[in-house]
This record gives structure tokens, sequence and C-alpha cells, in this order.
């Protein structure tokens, strides 16, 4: 859209007659906006100058003081203030009050790779485990009981974990089974187990496919207190339906992982002609290490959903 148009005409004043010189841009004009587009140019140089100096170092080593930096960089403390606040929200740095700046921990990262691939689930980086927050037998309700195909008032199995990666809070794990399925499911099974493999061993239960759906939000007060972040802290929401071979659903999760520690990468091959590479050592975005023993395959398939308005 254009400026909008006066609303009515103005009669000429001083210096707006024939001849007269231009007049400055008023308030709100392109001058303004031409001053907004450099001061947006500036402070991206600044970010890259201090993505610059985060890819020299490792994690948790300082970075220089922003009165440092200002001088350094030849930029006002706003400028910098604002390109560096973007770096803190993103995961970059960390700010530590009275003690200054530091490059973030590395992120977890993930790959997204075709369907045609597979990928095993080996170890990712770093240790993983969880420890149990909730365990406990309630009624599904309306929302999971559809999802699972079972009555409102059928019994599932919620259990609520979190995920840690060496020490550090890293996710928060929503899991609903249907409790017929697991009748003897333990506490310490989901502390030190695998899922799966009770379904397998006990049950005669082999998953086949999961449908899952990633998608950005932030966290609550609560969550914010559990995974040690700022409340509305950027995460990534995922949530996973798995069936067994006859197309039985046999669990709901719907996880939340911290944004600034966690991230997805998608490998696009362009090209028919193109030979896939093989894939990466790494576990599947969503299942942690742990949850295949016996280092099952996963196939992935990559759909993008942009959300419309109606």
């Amino acid at each position: 859209m254009g400026d909008r148009a006066p609303d009515t005409a103005r009669p000429d004043g001083p210096g707006t007659g024939p001849g007269a010189p231009p007049a400055a841009p008023p308030p709100g004009s392109g001058g303004r906006r031409a001053d907004r587009a450099g001061g947006v140019l500036k402070r991206e140089r600044v970010r890259d100058a201090v993505l610059e100096m985060v890819e020299q170092r490792r994690p948790g080593d300082a970075i220089p003081s922003e009165r440092t930096l200002c001088a350094r960089l030849g930029v006002s403390r706003p400028t910098l203030r604002a390109a560096v606040d973007e770096l803190v929200a993103a995961g970059v740095l960390v700010r530590e009050h009275g003690r200054g700046m530091f490059v973030a921990p590395e992120k977890i990262t993930q790959e997204l790779v075709p369907g045609h691939h597979s990928l095993g689930v080996p170890q990712a980086s770093g240790s993983w485990a969880s420890r149990l927050l909730e365990f406990t037998t309630v009624p599904a309700g309306a929302r999971v009981g559809r999802r699972l195909r079972l009555s409102p008032a059928a019994r599932i199995v919620y259990v609520a974990r979190l995920r840690l990666v060496d020490a550090a809070p890293m996710a928060i794990e929503h899991l609903h089974i249907p409790a017929d399925l697991v009748p003897g499911l333990t506490a310490r099974e989901l502390e030190h187990g695998d899922l799966y493999e009770h379904l397998r061993a006990h049950h005669g239960i082999h998953v086949s496919e999961a449908t899952q759906t990633i998608e950005p939000t932030v966290v609550t007060r609560a969550e914010a207190e559990i995974l040690d972040v700022p409340e509305l802290s950027p995460a990534l929401l995922f949530e996973r339906l798995t069936t067994d071979t006859g197309g039985r659903p046999v669990e709901y999760v719907h996880s939340l992982y911290r944004g600034d520690r966690y991230r997805i990468v998608s490998r696009l091959t362009l090209g028919a002609d193109t030979a896939p590479a093989p894939a990466p050592d790494g576990h599947h975005p969503g299942i942690p290490p742990g949850d295949f023993p016996h280092g099952d395959p996963v196939a992935a398939s990559t759909l993008g959903d942009v959300q419309g308005h109606h």
C-alpha cells in the first residue's frame, strides 16, 4: 500500500508557491523511512560483526563489553544493544548480570531428510536423560480421545517428563497412551527404559508409523520455570501420533523444546538425477535418543503447511 493522500487540499503557504525550493520531507515521509532503513542496515552490520566474534570463540567464552564493542565498531550504544538483544533472543549470546556477555551453549541440531532416506538412531550430541514429572491414569477426554480413537471416558496413562541434555533442561514431553496397552508399565521404565521396546517385548506391539507436526510457540510461566528460561521464550511444539503395524494409535505425544537450544535443519535434494547423500548419525527431531535402542530406522518426510486467516 502506498502513502495515504491527505483528506483535504492545503492552501499554499510560505515557500509553497511556484518556483519555491522543495520543502523538507514531512515527518513520516520517505526521509524518515530512509533513516530507518539506514538504521536497520547499520544494526545488521553490527550483528554480523558480533556473530563473527562468536564464531571465533567457544561456548562459554566472554564477549567484549558493550563499551568496548561500541568503540571498536564505531556505533552508538543503542545500535549495539539492539543487535545484541537480537542475538540474546536467538540463543547465540547469554547475558549474566554483573559479569557480561558470553557465547551461548551450542544448539542441539536435528536434520529432516526426505522419505526415501532412513535415519538411524544411535547417539546424538550430548548425553540425554529423563526426569519424571507426573505418572498417572486418567480419562482420555474428548481431545486426546479423538486422537487415540478412544471414548472420552476410556482410561489412558498420562506421563509428563523432562528431557535433559548434559543435565540441562531441553524439553517437556506429555505422553498419552491407552491404558489397556500398557498394564505393566512402570515409572522406572519411562525414566530409564524405552516405551517402544516395552510395547514390543511385553505386549507384542510393533510401532510402525508416526505423523508429527512442528510449529513455533512460546513458553508459559510454569513451563519457563521447568525449562529454566524466561517466560514467553521461543520454543518448538512437537505433536506426534504413533500407530502400530495395524494402524492402531498407540501413543499421542506433545513436546515443548527450547527454542534457544534446539533447531531443525532440512536437507533439500534438487534435481531428479541427483543421488541422495547418506544420512548422518543422529536422531529424528522430537524423538530423543534411547527411544530406539535397536537402532530401528526412522523414515522422515517434510510437508510445509502455511496457516491462513479465514
